[in-house]
């Protein structure tokens, strides 16, 4: 928002790169007085995603302990229906609290919840009643808290410095991610209790909304200070800092762009391909624990405590993975071949993976090939979808990526759901005919990526950026 003035001080100034500025160049283009925000952020977004893995490693134990594979499936559309009623009371909330009062009170409602999940434990309630709710609360919680995350970055930003800034500020997404499932599978050891590691993730949601105060605050502050050197347009854009949203609703926002329309339903289309492939390894899984269990080779593991470590291990993989390729790779990416030729990489990444599995899908070439997309998603793909947003209006950043990242993911979860219901109940599908229809959901992918290319293509070229 009010970087480009920053910039212009800091190339103008005097004085070389500091040691920290200098280390952060070896992995994103960042110049002098941008580390200090980045890194808050990034350290905010880290402790994010690592509340989030510790979570989501409760619920994989959970629902494959209390259900199975095609439930954890189904669950996605009971989320999709729910999520039409939360983004609606999102928005009204961001129309009436400014932006560090909105995320506080949203996480504080998550917070609530898992205080809630413990006591339910503490009642007695069984496992697959908790495991259904839970696995329906953390899709809910897992898409908002994030979506509002970058949603907060992009209101920080100028497209410009952005998708320079963006890279680095997600390395602490895909460092949380993988610090996240290793202290998972520790915490099941050591603490041998889901619902308590449930009240480990909310002491950390806690920092996160101090975090959150802090980032707003200096941003705030800074304005002042830059609106009383008489820079102009500052002080309003210090006052947009403080103020709520227009009105209006997420969904009435992406049906009214064509730009935001087609990643919305880019999102929808590669979610499908995503909750396929989550269901065809959680599948295999199940079925190896089972085997295990039964032959004695599990070493006296429970089915919860087999999975849960299992789920873990895929986990720690996805995101070493996710990190090596934040480091070293997605910033480089945008660089040569900038966000268009980003967009297009997991595609045809993973066109190559599930072409090949549906020839044959053991467990071992199903956790590669879902690692090293989940790992181009957390990473590469993530970034993208964020830096996409960074020539939309405030409206658009907050309500309409909440609406696209909630609703239009579990709607590609529900149409996952469908495919798995008709595929194992009436059709008696394998594992590699559920690859193959991932293939052709690809080529799709591929479309929708030439299609919002050509729309950001259109709005670079504008001389303002539209407002809501």
């Amino acid at each position: 928002m009010t970087d480009s003035a920053m910039e212009g001080k800091a190339q103008a100034g005097d004085g070389s790169p500091g040691l920290v500025t200098r280390f952060l160049r070896l992995f994103t283009d960042i110049r002098q007085g941008e580390a200090p925000k980045a890194l808050l952020l990034a350290l905010n977004v880290f402790l994010i995603l690592l509340a989030y893995y510790i979570l989501k490693a409760i619920r994989e134990a959970l629902i494959l302990t209390g259900k199975d594979a095609r439930t954890k499936s189904y669950l996605g559309a009971a989320q999709a229906i729910l999520f039409i009623f939360v983004i609606k009371a999102f928005c009204k909330l961001a129309s009436r609290v400014p932006r560090h009062v909105l995320i506080t009170w949203v996480t504080l409602f998550f917070i609530s919840n898992l205080a809630i999940f413990f006591f339910m434990d503490m009642a007695g309630v069984p496992i697959g009643t908790m495991g259904i709710i839970f696995f329906i609360w953390v899709g809910i919680f897992n898409y908002m808290i994030v979506a509002q995350f970058w949603g907060f970055a992009n209101d920080l930003y100028t497209d410009e410095t952005g998708k320079r800034i963006f890279p680095l500020i997600a390395v602490g997404a895909t460092a949380g991610a993988l610090v996240g499932s290793g202290i998972a599978k520790w915490l099941f050891m050591v603490l041998g209790s889901s619902y308590l590691m449930m009240l480990v993730s909310a002491a950390i949601l806690c920092f996160c909304i101090v975090l959150t105060i802090v980032i707003h605050k200096r941003e705030v502050r800074k304005a002042a200070e830059r609106a009383a050197m008489g820079r102009p347009g500052l002080e309003s854009a210090k006052k947009a800092q403080e103020q709520p949203l227009k009105k209006g609703g997420g969904f009435s926002l992406v049906f009214k762009r064509r730009y935001l329309l087609y990643i919305a339903l880019l999102i929808f289309v590669y979610n499908f391909i995503n909750a396929t492939g989550e269901f065809m390894i959680s599948e295999t899984q199940v079925r190896v624990a089972q085997r295990a269990i039964a032959s004695g080779a599990a070493g006296g593991l429970s089915m919860e405590q087999y999975m849960g470590r299992a789920m873990a291990d895929y986990q720690i993989l996805t995101n070493l993975l996710a990190l090596l390729i934040q480091l070293f790779l997605v910033s480089r990416i945008f660089r040569w071949v900038g966000i268009g030729g980003a967009l297009l990489f997991l595609p045809v990444l993973v066109l190559g993976g599930y072409g090949y599995a549906s020839f044959g899908a053991s467990l071992i070439l199903l956790r590669w090939i879902k690692s090293a997309e989940n790992g181009t998603d957390y990473s590469l793909m993530n970034t993208t979808k964020a830096a996409l947003f960074l020539k939309t209006s405030r409206e658009e950043k907050y309500k309409a990526k909440a609406a696209i990242e909630t609703f239009f993911v579990r709607g590609g979860d529900t149409l996952a759901a469908i495919l798995v219901f008709l595929g194992t109940t009436f059709l008696a599908l394998k594992i590699e005919r559920f690859a193959s229809v991932n293939v052709v959901a690809i080529l799709v992918w591929i479309f929708l990526c030439f299609l919002i290319i050509r729309e950001y293509k259109m709005i670079k070229a504008s001389p303002e950026t539209p407002q809501a």
